[in-house]
């Protein structure tokens, strides 16, 4: 079915809801706004001035102060751009309530609180959660980036009408660790995490956190949650589209952008870092996003899932290769979200900040464990 004969109905409704979910996460669940020093085990938000979000909006990042002198620097997700028609469609809860293409956020609404605290690694009071104590920079997403943009993009929209979409996300990288590293003393262990879109940042900004926001910090691991998309095409998206520096375009070597990133931070950090990878062996959403920037089909099945698990083994046979250390942790569980009013079927994508984190997977460990015992190594 074109995105033309999708029911109009659905589309309001679905955003209907959106605005319902809104208004309730603001009157009753939304984080204060952070004035004077942060209480331990509360999570605030922090407006960052220099920041700016893809359709121009206010940007802010999450700040907890912890019980602990260890620190998890997170680099959230919420989709990617690589032309003007991703561009053209960022996500909505009508788009989403009627099955049409969604492919980024492009702003911070209460809704994305959801994806961005509360859950998971970043849940509060639950004693299942090893990283409680933790202290917490959480670098939000609203920009299609992948946080490495530094420029404006124009484009049609869907009403035809001229647009531009601000790829800002490296300069908000910057102000957000510049607005939240001011709350936190000197660290002991250093945790820099990722999912999605986030994922594949962390190789490409892991050294700048390090070295320029905890450099007396020498206990670093990074993870990567779910960062797969073979694409021909980022080295140009990098440069025409999101207008990333030189330095972060001249690393993608491949169309495995995630491989490229951590083979360079590799050899530049060698084993001073641990590295981590986690992910989903048929992952319905990375697998939907691949059959859109090959077959320019934003759906997917078997066939195509099937063809991404065949990817992320040879990419964690390269992991290995790079240093035989690189430790993995495969989640299957099944996905039970649909796409275009159908089961998409295939494997969830991310859990790192889901309930699904304190779930066991097929070799009885959790994510939870997992994590808690990679960082005490």
């Amino acid at each position: 079915m074109s995105e033309k004969n999708r029911d109009p109905f659905q589309v309001k409704l679905g955003n209907a809801v959106e605005v319902a979910l809104d208004r309730e996460i603001s009157r009753r669940f939304e984080a204060p706004l952070l004035k004077g020093k942060p209480v331990s085990s509360k999570w605030y938000r922090v407006p960052v001035k220099k920041g700016i979000s893809g359709d121009g909006s206010e940007y802010h990042i999450y700040i907890k102060r912890g019980t602990s002198e260890n620190m998890c620097v997170f680099l959230s997700g919420g989709g990617v751009v690589w032309n003007e028609y991703t561009a053209a469609r960022p996500a909505t809860g009508g788009r989403i309530a009627a099955g049409l293409p969604n492919f980024y956020w492009n702003n911070l609404r209460p809704l994305t609180q959801i994806m961005n605290i509360g859950y998971g690694l970043t849940e509060t009071g639950n004693p299942r959660n090893p990283f409680d104590s933790w202290n917490f920079i959480i670098i939000t997403y609203a920009t299609g980036d992948f946080h490495i943009g530094d420029g404006v993009f124009p484009y049609k929209g869907e009403d035809g009408q001229e647009h531009t979409l601000n790829f800002h996300g490296y300069g908000n990288f910057l102000a957000g660790m510049e607005a939240g590293r001011k709350y936190f003393g000197k660290q002991e262990k250093l945790l820099i995490a990722g999912e999605s879109a986030g994922a594949f940042a962390v190789p490409a900004l892991a050294g700048e956190i390090a070295e320029d926001h905890f450099p007396e910090c020498r206990d670093v691991t990074l993870l990567s949650d779910s960062a797969l998309l073979l694409y021909d095409g980022w080295r140009r998206t990098a440069k025409e589209v999101w207008h990333a520096p030189k330095k972060f375009r001249h690393r993608i070597t491949s169309p495995n952008l995630t491989l490229g990133w951590y083979m360079t931070l590799y050899r530049k950090y060698g084993d001073r870092f641990r590295y981590l990878y986690a992910g989903s062996p048929r992952d319905y959403l990375l697998s939907a996003y691949y059959n859109d920037v090959t077959n320019k089909t934003f759906t997917t099945d078997a066939d195509v899932q099937k063809e991404f698990e065949a990817q992320l083994k040879e990419m964690l046979k390269e992991f290995r290769r790079l240093t035989p250390s690189f430790s993995f942790y495969i989640y299957n569980f099944r996905n039970m979200k649909r796409m275009y009013g159908k089961s998409s079927a295939g494997t969830v994508h991310t859990i790192v900040r889901r309930p699904q984190f304190h779930r066991r997977n097929r070799e009885g460990i959790t994510m939870a464990e997992w994590l808690r015992d990679a960082v005490r190594a």
